[in-house]
């Protein structure tokens, strides 16, 4: 059972969201709500993931996780950066920002924190650790699970949940095509592997036997139902989850949600330069025409950063990336803990334990 691997009372899992999103605050009041909180470990350096952890272990929670991001192979060349400062000049002078010099990140340091992450997620004991993008070495998940780490790997298609079982995982998130934030596809293009969630959880079922997690614009008590009886185990909630008063959302980020509830989320590469679900505005229309001008990720998001940080600090969506899923609208501005509590109440009252 799912709620007993993970050591939780509710199997309601907090999406491990980066970029300073999931604050130790969200991720220590999801935990003691009876969830699972995660830490969004992707971006951040080794060194500051532990002193996240040791924040957390010394909130007295009974079980949390980190999610990390598998490198990828990428290419940068300092031509490509120089047609992608071309093609973002226009906003870079809209906000009177410099253009300064950038010397990319490899896929050697990429690689080298992605096996330091691991390290301190071994040597702190996490209790859960789970990753999208793709699977980690098997030495490596081999030192996981002798360390009594459980493992949950990310799929948008059951291929690719079929992989992450054999892989050895204890269980494993399916990312609908709603889900807000960045496609966690690895096998297949990412055009190839928009399924629908309640279309992806029945197939899955039929295919695995460790437990389902399902994700992707899960907003209430009726999509928590939903998933429990096309047969996911639990579920992961990320987008009901930035709008709470525990998250490290920009102000900007959370009123977009409801505030129009005719713009919709969209799969777009402009701002990071990988597919993510994000709420369409001004930089995604102007730049959807100068694709070419991008670079891989993650050099394309330090391009961008100066412009999504400009546009917030005017308190304007027009020039920000505002990841979201296509369930934005439903979101609600309580604390983590009421969320949590609502949502069991919701499910529960449909005749469903979560």
């Amino acid at each position: 059972m799912l709620k007993n691997l993970l050591g939780i009372e509710h199997a309601i899992i907090q999406s491990p969201m980066a970029g300073g999103i999931t604050t130790t605050r969200l991720v220590s009041a999801v935990s003691k709500a009876g969830g699972l909180g995660m830490i969004g470990a992707g971006g951040i350096a080794p060194e500051e993931l532990r002193k996240m952890i040791r924040k957390l272990k010394k909130k007295n929670i009974r079980s949390f996780g980190a999610n990390l991001f598998v490198p990828w192979k990428f290419k940068v060349t300092e031509q490509g950066i120089s047609e992608a400062y071309e093609a973002l000049k226009p906003f870079y002078e809209k906000f009177n920002l410099d253009q300064e010099a950038l010397v990319p990140v490899s896929y050697e340091e990429v690689e080298n924190k992605f096996n330091e992450q691991i390290e301190v997620i071994i040597e702190e004991q996490v209790p859960v650790c789970s990753f999208i993008f793709g699977i980690p070495s098997h030495q490596q998940i081999e030192r996981l699970k002798e360390a009594g780490i459980i493992l949950i790997g990310t799929a948008t298609t059951v291929k690719e949940a079929e992989t992450v079982e054999r892989a050895g995982f204890d269980a494993v998130v399916l990312q609908g095509a709603e889900a807000g934030g960045h496609r966690g596809s690895f096998l297949d293009p990412v055009n190839d592997s928009l399924i629908g969630l309640m279309s992806l959880i029945p197939e899955a079922a039929d295919h695995l036997s460790i437990p389902i997690i399902a994700a992707g614009s899960i907003m209430d008590g009726r999509g928590i139902a939903a998933a429990r009886v096309l047969g996911a185990s639990g579920v992961q909630l990320g987008t009901a989850f930035i709008s709470t008063e525990e998250s490290g959302a920009h102000a900007v980020h959370k009123n977009a949600l409801s505030a129009d509830r005719d713009v919709p989320s969209v799969l777009t590469r402009v701002f990071t330069g990988r597919t993510a679900r994000a709420i369409k505005n001004t930089f995604i229309k102007d730049m959807s025409e100068l694709a070419k001008g991008m670079v891989d990720y993650p050099v394309q998001r330090s391009l961008t950063q100066p412009i999504q940080d400009a546009s917030k600090a005017q308190n304007s969506t027009d020039y920000a990336m505002l990841l979201a899923g296509q369930g934005k609208a439903m979101a609600r501005y309580v604390s983590a803990a009421e969320l949590v509590q609502q949502l069991v109440v919701e499910t529960e009252a449909l005749g469903i334990v979560i």
